[in-house]
């Protein structure tokens, strides 16, 4: 269960489809349509619940009643959630509805950058989430600690599947083999990037939060006539919109090209030479693992996740968060030193291989319900 669609769609895509293998798999989601698109990509059943991604009493409480019909209707042995809002609606409704085992994955936590009267309901959020949960899964150790450190919860309800991520990676799907030097020019020439010496990437929402203020103003620090800096995502005006200045750089520099959302990114890291993440907050993002599996070296902000799947100096640089001039030093140390770039991407690929391909962590995944399941006297 996640809060909107596309967490289904992309952070877990192919889950469902595996482990409906083993046991009956029902997603539940916002959006009808979104939802039957994915019960035909997964082959599984699908609810549809409306849920908001704020806070917003009235709508929650219809979404949890919505949930607890569904959960005494079907009466599932195992329900998991993922996404904060899904989180306490469906661990709320579960527990309501007499289901015995409550997992809940945590992703990334919106708290981290909250503060005020905003950040205590938050917390007490997560705390409730957190009880109402038989199980939690942090998807890095830096948000196991993080969660302990909070005191959100106690040691013996906390696990790491694998070396974290909640989905891994197909390394078979993200290679850059599956890209020849014709698809690769004919993009650059599409993008009218075809004379790029040095391509940097953003891949993400084009939000504050993702630190695209900094990285924008240090690729102003970086820029020469033949690099360029490509941004694939949306911009969320709403929830955490860019400041003027930065929309402005973005709108007027030629060598800064936004190519907006993409369903597939892998041919936009084919082009690229390195991948740029000054994220403020992580889980245990995907895109770092997606990017060194097409074979790219990282430059990322030390947080959950991100100084996880990076390691300094092996393949990418890790710099401190919201530091612009950091951020700049490590793209020019990129430019400039091409035997540790080389040695970086040589890296890139082989690192995620052997740490987080998807088949060991749905594995991981599937013994511990069946490990669950046991503990429940359920099979």
């Amino acid at each position: 269960m996640t809060t909107v669609p596309v967490s289904l769609r992309i952070l877990l895509k192919g889950q469902l489809r595996f482990m409906s293998h083993y046991f009956t798999m029902i997603a539940v989601s916002s959006d009808a349509d979104e939802m039957k698109a994915i019960a035909e990509e997964e082959d599984i059943m699908t609810y549809a619940v409306e849920m908001t991604r704020t806070i917003s009493p009235f709508s929650d409480i219809r979404s949890v009643y919505g949930l607890y019909k569904i959960f005494k209707k079907e009466k599932p042995d195992i329900v998991h959630t993922h996404t904060p809002k899904a989180g306490i609606a469906g661990m709320l409704a579960a527990w309501l509805a007499g289901v015995p085992v409550r997992l809940h994955t945590v992703a990334g936590l919106p708290l981290m950058e909250a503060t005020g009267f905003r950040r205590k309901i938050l917390n007490t959020v997560e705390s409730l989430t957190y009880r109402l949960a038989t199980k939690v899964y942090p998807n890095s150790r830096g948000l196991y600690h993080f969660i302990l450190d909070s005191k959100f919860t106690v040691s013996d309800k906390l696990k790491v599947i694998g070396n974290g991520s909640s989905n891994g990676i197909s390394v078979k799907n993200f290679d850059p083999q599956l890209f020849s030097d014709a698809e690769r020019s004919a993009l650059k020439e599409k993008l009218n990037i075809s004379d790029a010496g040095f391509l940097f990437i953003f891949v993400g929402r084009l939000v504050g939060d993702k630190g695209i203020n900094e990285l924008i103003q240090a690729y102003g620090q970086v820029r020469k006539a033949d690099t360029r800096l490509l941004l694939v995502g949306g911009f969320e005006e709403d929830l955490d919109p860019l400041k003027k200045e930065t929309l402005q750089k973005i709108r007027e520099a030629e060598d800064i090209i936004p190519v907006g959302f993409q369903k597939d990114v892998r041919p936009y890291f084919a082009i690229s030479n390195a991948l740029v993440f000054p994220s403020y907050r992580e889980g245990f993002p995907n895109v770092v693992m997606q990017a060194g599996a097409m074979g790219l070296p990282s430059i990322v902000s030390d947080i959950n996740g991100c100084n996880e799947i990076i390691v300094e100096g092996e393949n990418g640089i890790i710099v401190p968060v919201k530091d612009e001039s950091r951020l700049a030093d490590a793209m020019k140390q990129m430019l400039a030193d091409p035997e540790a770039y080389g040695k970086m991407k040589s890296n890139a690929r082989k690192m995620i291989e052997e740490r987080y391909e998807q088949s060991v962590i749905w594995n991981e995944l599937l013994n511990e319900y069946n490990r669950l399941l046991k503990e429940k006297h359920h099979v």
